[in-house]
């Protein structure tokens, strides 16, 4: 996907014509390296590789300066954060980086205010992990037949936790093999994710009131510090 990339120091230089200057202690999004060119951002950093809880953010970048527009505790995968690049499928991890959100779905009807292109979640829809399918990293309705179901989630089987999501758009746009597939931001289960983020249902339903496709919104996954820090992003 080609997008036009803004990067934090640009955002800084743009700000000073502008007469807007950051605080001395800046949001967060000031001090990522790049936003993704749009207006809003979702922030979902963890203290370290190995947490499995965090802080969802969300930001609307209005007259030159990020405002937090929410905030919510999150879950991160059961095994923590793995850099976005080097990560391998079947691990539990939640990929760092910056990416895209291609589009909403839910086994629920879209919240009242939702923008967002909504997908609603049916008996066939099913979500291909198949490292072997054709649609590898896809929503696949009904599952094909090269599309094994040991190898693919079917969405519908998830009622409290797709609910409402977004698709986080790691490893989408050109898949690789065996990185991984199926990363979305949603609401909540019992416990930490198989390497999704989620939040409390409330938030989600409040993410999706606020997140707009003409903002082209971003969401940025890392942790406080380190070689994984969200600030790299």
């Amino acid at each position: 996907m080609h997008r036009l990339l803004v990067t934090g120091s640009v955002l800084l230089a743009l700000a000073g014509l502008l007469g807007a200057r950051p605080p001395a202690v800046a949001p967060l999004p000031w001090r990522l390296a790049d936003t993704g060119g749009g207006s809003q951002l979702i922030t979902a950093e963890a203290s370290g590789t190995g947490s499995t809880t965090g802080t969802v953010t969300w930001w609307s970048l209005r007259r030159a300066r990020w405002v937090a527009a929410g905030s919510a505790p999150a879950r991160f995968g059961a095994n923590g954060l793995a850099e976005g690049d080097a990560r391998k499928q079947g691990t539990n991890t939640t990929p760092t980086g910056l990416y895209d959100l291609p589009y909403a779905f839910g086994v629920e009807a879209a919240p009242p205010g939702t923008r967002y292109p909504y997908r609603r979640v049916g008996d066939r829809s099913w979500w291909c992990q198949d490292n072997a399918a054709r649609d590898y990293n896809r929503w696949v309705e009904p599952r094909p037949a090269d599309c094994r179901a040991a190898e693919a989630e079917h969405l519908i089987a998830y009622p409290a936790q797709y609910a409402h999501a977004l698709v986080v758009g790691f490893n989408y746009d050109r898949p690789v093999r065996r990185r991984g597939a199926g990363i979305f931001l949603h609401v909540n289960g019992r416990g930490a994710t198989a390497g999704c983020v989620s939040v409390p249902a409330a938030a989600m339903h409040r993410i999706l009131a606020w997140v707009d496709p003409a903002r082209r919104p971003h969401i940025a996954i890392g942790t406080r510090s380190g070689p994984t820090a969200i600030t790299r992003y």
